[in-house]
């Protein structure tokens, strides 16, 4: 089930200059978010982050038109503030009074701040072995830490139990509508920085795929509004060598992505082996004309290193993944060098500096 609104309506009401003159980052877009009373707004400033020209980059790679989406301006320092604002936003106004989440770590960071803003209880199910800056923002901020022995889908297996059996709101990717919404926001921002004109090629590092498919439906509702016209993006997902799921669908023609044995990445947002709405992303992926590309350890830490050497963007894992990505399908021809492309860095760098990070001398 998704959110739905009355386009017609509000295309009669509302022009793409009345939220351009607005200010408030994510929530300027309240026509297109779920939440009916803003005095149930959990906000802590999150959207409006810059869409960077990566001009020098570009150049070594013989690509004129590359930006990069820099989601790690965000409060909790990653794209997941976005969504978490709005559920829990909107879980408060159906009368929540406690959450629950599975999370590989930045969004249990992001929903302990938030909970913590709203007055609500929250508990963090992640995997024991976590980068240790995750579970002390979620410790910081007060919310109940249960950590797992295994990975994120164990969590979330957990974590579901426990909001079953305690009545607690369960914000696990995909279980409910509204995360999704918030996430959206990525695809509205990038429209109104490019005028209401699109980019050709979306590069998106895929874990759960809520940013992925929140931007395709942001797009779909946009067109329908008519303030978008023609082609929309290719949808690039891209994805760990270490766990690839959509990837191995994608080439295997597959209508669904069957769970990734052994999942090992130091990209820990990418470390989902079962993906809940593989479905959506998949057909997102193909109905854009997009592809699927898996990446290697080595290739994540060279194309982190680049972002930050040559144009000082402190990207995470996850983010220099997509840069990696990129370069794999300019050397395949996949992508066209004459293309406008966006690529999404999805958090900060800083809460990866202590991170063990592979040797890439092999890739120099």
């Amino acid at each position: 089930m998704a959110a739905a609104y009355d386009l017609e309506a509000l295309r009669a009401e509302c022009k793409p200059s009345d939220i351009s003159r607005r200010t408030g980052g994510m929530w300027r877009w309240w026509e297109l978010l779920p939440l009916r009373d803003p005095a149930y707004r959990v906000s802590l400033g999150e959207g409006g982050t810059p869409l960077i020209r990566l001009a020098r980059l570009g150049e070594s790679l013989g690509v004129e038109r590359l930006w990069i989406k820099e989601e790690g301006l965000n409060p909790t320092g990653t794209f997941k503030a976005r969504g978490l604002s709005a559920a829990v936003s909107k879980a408060r106004e159906l009368g929540a009074s406690g959450f629950v989440i599975p999370t590989a770590g930045n969004a249990g960071g992001a929903l302990a701040a938030y909970a913590a803003r709203a007055g609500l209880p929250a508990h963090v199910y992640m995997p024991a072995d976590a980068p240790l800056v995750h579970r002390w923002e979620v410790e910081q901020s007060g919310a109940h830490l249960v950590l797992v022995d295994g990975l994120i889908d164990e969590a979330g297996r957990l974590a579901s139990k426990a909001a079953g059996e305690h009545g607690w709101f369960n914000l696990a990717t995909f279980r409910e509508p509204y995360r999704l919404e918030g996430k959206k926001t990525l695809g509205l921002e990038l429209a109104e920085a490019f005028g209401w004109e699109l980019p050709q090629v979306i590069a998106y590092p895929t874990g759960g795929g809520t940013g992925l498919v929140g931007m395709w439906k942001a797009f779909e509702e946009l067109k329908q509004l008519g303030w978008i016209s023609g082609d929309l993006p290719r949808m690039v997902s891209v994805q760990a060598a270490g766990c690839a799921p959509i990837v191995r669908a994608i080439e295997r023609g597959a209508e669904r992505a069957e769970p990734w044995d052994n999942a090992a990445t130091y990209a820990g947002g990418l470390r989902v082996p079962k993906v809940f709405a593989d479905r959506l992303i998949l057909e997102a992926i193909r109905s854009s004309g997009g592809t699927a590309v898996a990446v290697t350890e080595a290739e994540i830490e060279l194309a982190r290193r680049q972002l930050v050497q040559i144009e000082g963007v402190l990207a995470c894992p996850e983010g220099a993944a997509t840069l990696a990505g990129l370069v794999r399908l300019l050397q395949i021809g996949s992508i066209d060098r004459e293309e406008s492309i966006v690529i999404y860095n999805t958090g900060t760098g800083m809460k990866h500096l202590l991170d063990e990070r592979p040797d890439v001398s092999e890739t120099r």
